[in-house]
């Protein structure tokens, strides 16, 4: 009797455990296929001997655990081994395409290829990957449009395309893409204006590409918890209108190196605005007044645009301002006392404007103020103090 039952336990035993193992090594075979086929569009020679793609040997099944020697990275399975739910690659200096065959993975979450050689274009059927929520490609070579089925990813909610170089428009019906909450697109070649963004999106950054064109409140329509919008280095023109630094959650603005020219400011009833950036444009008119009256502001710079009349004394008296830029203008007149006070604690520059008495002594007067003769010409005579 006592045989029996041993036996039986020892069949169970057996079984028990072999059925747990074939569990931990079920990868989906299309999932498998994917990943072969993700390799095979990698050129061999930029697979060193110690990156994660050098460890893809498909003798072993990619979810099998323990990974002792295969596959010991740059995936992650799903908690039963059946589907790859993560794809993130080492910045080894991988070089390739990427296969359009990426899309049967249709269960990852993240896909990551960050700083490395991949070229040629984006591949549309990347929209098929319906789970995903972070998509990162920044630091390759890709090439081409972003793809307009890219829009089609409505769990994504963090899409980085920077320092690659993509030309072209952007997909016109990015504001579908309802979960995203941060966009990077810099450092491309991307053309045109900017489309209706999604509403929920927190971080837009579009610096170094060649945008054109003004901003447009419709861009913008509804985006109430917008944080950090950085748009400089690009081509953009017009007027820079009201509704702009009213948007409810707004902190940083970085349109440094444009072409706008006007800048329209409103006193805010309330703001989290605390950065602000519009140097290097071709803005006209006075020192704009109302920035002043944004309580949690703490640097400004409007160097190296157009801008007269004097300096605002509010500038001087706002508790909250550290970093002040206001040169290379034609301000005219004294700079406000209280800039140059003991106590004080702005830094920046206002130098190479036309101010007067602006002490020599004082690092914010660096560098030196704009000949007379500059001066004269920009105010078609003499300037007024």
């Amino acid at each position: 009797m006592m045989p029996n039952i041993l036996q039986s336990l020892l069949t169970f035993f057996v079984l028990f455990n072999t059925k747990n193992l074939i569990a931990l090594s079920l990868t989906s075979p299309q999932d498998i296929s994917a990943l072969k086929a993700f390799k095979a569009s990698i050129k061999p020679s930029s697979i060193q001997p110690w990156s994660c793609l050098a460890s893809w040997d498909f003798i072993a099944d990619p979810c099998a655990l323990p990974r002792r020697t295969h596959f010991i990275c740059g995936i992650t399975c799903s908690p039963d081994s059946t589907r790859v739910i993560q794809l993130t690659l080492d910045p080894a200096g991988y070089s390739g395409q990427l296969t359009p065959l990426i899309s049967h993975l249709t269960s990852l979450i993240i896909l990551d290829l960050a700083d490395n050689y991949f070229f040629g274009p984006v591949p549309s059927s990347i929209s098929s990957l319906i789970n995903l929520q972070t998509l990162t490609l920044r630091s390759n070579s890709f090439s081409g449009p972003v793809p307009n089925s890219i829009t089609n990813l409505k769990s994504l909610e963090s899409l980085d395309l920077s320092h690659n170089s993509l030309s072209g428009y952007l997909p016109k019906t990015m504001n579908s893409m309802s979960s995203l909450r941060r966009l990077d697109l810099s450092y491309n070649k991307l053309t045109g204006s900017l489309p209706k963004l999604p509403y929920n999106l927190l971080e837009l950054a579009l610096k170094a590409n060649s945008l054109s064109g003004p901003l447009s409140k419709s861009s913008f329509d509804s985006l109430t918890q917008i944080e950090v919008v950085e748009l400089s280095e690009n081509s953009l023109t017009g007027t820079l209108e009201s509704w702009f630094f009213l948007l409810p959650a707004l902190q940083q603005v970085d349109l440094a190196n444009n072409s706008l020219t006007r800048i329209e400011i409103s006193k805010p009833a309330n703001s989290d605005l605390v950065a602000v950036d519009l140097g290097f444009n071709k803005i006209v008119g006075n020192a704009p007044l109302h920035f002043a009256d944004y309580p949690l502001l703490s640097s400004l710079s409007l160097r190296y645009n157009r801008l007269r009349g004097t300096i605002p004394l509010e500038f001087s008296r706002k508790k909250s301002l550290r970093r002040l830029f206001l040169d290379g203008n034609f301000l005219i007149g004294k700079p406000p006392p209280a800039f140059f006070a003991e106590d004080t604690s702005v830094s920046g520059s206002i130098g190479d404007n036309c101010l007067q008495a602006c002490p020599v002594s004082s690092q914010l007067c660096m560098p030196s103020q704009k000949p007379s003769s500059i001066c004269k010409q920009a105010y078609g005579g003499k300037p007024r103090s």
